[in-house]
């Protein structure tokens, strides 16, 4: 409520000055004041319609598009308030005599309608500025409807106050006035930075600098006075995370450096160059000493998948392929995998890339026949489908294929599980058959004569997770470092282009200046008489 009514008081009063000086030049004139309050009353509900819209399309978009929508008009409300603030820092003391000469000036070159058109534009002008900034207010306070009677009670102020000065029967040190509504002002705009950062991450703009720097609940616990004025009036959460302090100190530090330094210690017009390029080279430094010394992050990952039957598995990329080597159970074994042939999957609630190979050998070695019981041993204690004892007596031709199957997921090139299976494929004929059988069969015994298949294996059941929590941590250590060593440098070495910018063109206009000067003295001593010039 408070900082709504900062606002409503501090935009309805420069309104209103702006509304009775022109009020007042036309009374004088003789002029019909209707006019003017047509025109005044159009701006108003100009400015209530561009608030009502931005309200109704924010509450019409998804949440996330929500958030972002807040973010926009927060960051836009700061710079309308920051420029507000810098305007009136330095035009305060001279505001009403600059108004008044201004209207004298459109009251003699035109007509009454001169000062009409400057009373809707100034209305308009504070009213987009109202809107937004209120529009912005609201949505960071802790009630809407507290905060709408602040408004409303500070533009009432305004307005009796701006009544009260024309009519002579309140004086206002209008400098001073602005001066300490505008340190206010600050501390809100601070707070709707640090409101603009968090709605950016909630709308998923802002990923980095989400660590908790401070727990705030002990000095301002929920539902209390301490809450409502450092949540709802200054913008400060309870827990505010390290980008949003950051933020706010962005902002805060050299504003107040701005409004509260003394006129008398202020650079002069000829310092106030270096100052600039001094400060552009201090910044620029910090920018460069951070981009260099903040170190990368570490490797959150195993070099090395364990299997769970003992042995290790590695991924290796190579172009358009990559292979998986196992030591699972003897020398190493290499499986080659085509990139390009893969599918999207879950994972252990990941979201995965899937690939497989399948392999079959055949079996050289293995016997050349079955007999009817060896064929129910392998077949698990039974027939298989398709063979009848009486039939079928047997023995049977045998040919032995084993056939093995790789499975990979990963998320990118980071290998997140991997299981290998084997399966032994056996065809016979004869023996009675009147057609070739095809079975899977357990591995036959070794008594039997029958060469092994290999063991299948599995990567080890606690390392998908370890492999999803380190992916996610170096994800957010990627994002710490970011920026420490390229948002925050960027946004150093953009603040210090501006300020030399600034410095370069005030140095230019000077020396434009002292040359036009020179110029205009040799012309001048060109055209003065001979014996003017002895």
């Amino acid at each position: 409520m408070l900082a709504t009514l900062v606002i409503g008081l501090r935009e309805g009063l420069e309104a209103s000055l702006i509304v009775g000086i022109i009020a007042a030049f036309l009374r004088r004139t003789g002029k019909p004041l209707r006019p003017m309050w047509i025109g005044v009353g159009i701006a108003i509900a100009l400015s209530i319609t561009v608030g009502l819209i931005l309200e109704v399309v924010s509450a019409d978009l998804p949440q996330a598009q929500q958030e972002g929508m807040e973010s926009i008009i927060g960051l836009i409300a700061v710079a309308v308030v920051t420029g507000m603030i810098g305007w009136m820092n330095t035009h305060a003391r001279s505001m009403k005599a600059d108004l008044e000469a201004h209207a004298a000036s459109a009251l003699r070159d035109g007509t009454a309608w001169a000062l009409v058109a400057m009373a809707f534009l100034a209305v308009l002008k504070e009213g987009f500025e109202t809107s937004v900034f209120l529009l912005a207010a609201f949505q960071s306070s802790t009630s809407a409807l507290t905060a709408g009677v602040g408004a409303l009670i500070g533009i009432a102020a305004a307005v009796a106050i701006g009544i009260g000065i024309f009519r002579g029967g309140v004086k206002l040190n209008l400098s001073r006035f602005f001066r300490i509504t505008g340190l206010f002002l600050v501390f809100v705009a601070a707070g709707l930075v640090l409101s603009s950062l968090r709605t950016a991450h909630e709308a998923g703009w802002i990923q980095i600098g989400q660590q908790r720097t401070l727990d705030l609940t002990w000095l301002a616990p929920a539902g209390s006075v301490q809450a409502a004025l450092l949540t709802g009036v200054l913008g400060i959460p309870a827990d505010p995370r390290l980008i949003e302090v950051l933020g706010w100190f962005a902002y805060l530090l050299p504003t107040l450096a701005y409004l509260l330094w003394p006129a008398t210690k202020r650079p002069s017009v000829a310092a106030l160059p270096r100052l600039r390029f001094g400060l552009g080279a201090g910044l620029g430094l910090a920018a460069i000493i951070l981009a260099i010394s903040v170190p990368l992050p570490g490797s959150y990952l195993p070099a090395r998948a364990a299997l769970d039957s003992g042995g290790h598995a590695t991924l290796a990329t190579s172009g358009s392929r990559f292979t998986l080597t196992t030591d699972h159970g003897g020398s190493p074994v290499a499986v080659s995998f085509d990139r390009s042939a893969t599918t999207a999957t879950v994972r252990d609630g990941a979201s995965a890339r899937r690939w497989i190979s399948t392999e079959t050998t055949p079996q050289a070695d293995s016997p050349a026949s079955v007999s009817l019981s060896q064929l129910i041993s392998l077949s698990g204690g039974r027939l298989p489908i398709g063979v009848n004892a009486r039939q079928n007596p047997g023995p049977f031709t045998a040919d032995w294929a084993s056939t093995a199957t790789t499975s990979v997921w990963t998320i990118g090139d980071t290998l997140l599980d991997a299981q290998r299976s084997t399966r032994t494929i056996l065809t016979l004929t004869g023996g009675g058959l009147t057609s070739s059988r095809t079975l899977t069969v357990a591995a036959p015994p070794a008594t039997a004569g029958v060469a092994g298949t290999g063991q299948g294996w599995r990567v080890a059941s606690s390392y998908p997770t370890t492999v999803i929590r380190g992916i996610a941590e170096a994800a957010s250590a990627h994002s710490e470092v970011l920026l420490w060593k390229l948002w925050l440098p960027l946004a150093l070495a953009i603040a210090a282009l501006v300020l030399c910018a600034y410095a370069l063109r005030a140095r230019l206009r000077g020396i434009d200046s002292g040359t036009r000067t020179t110029a205009a003295n040799k012309a001048q001593s060109r055209t003065k008489p001979a014996s003017a010039r002895a």
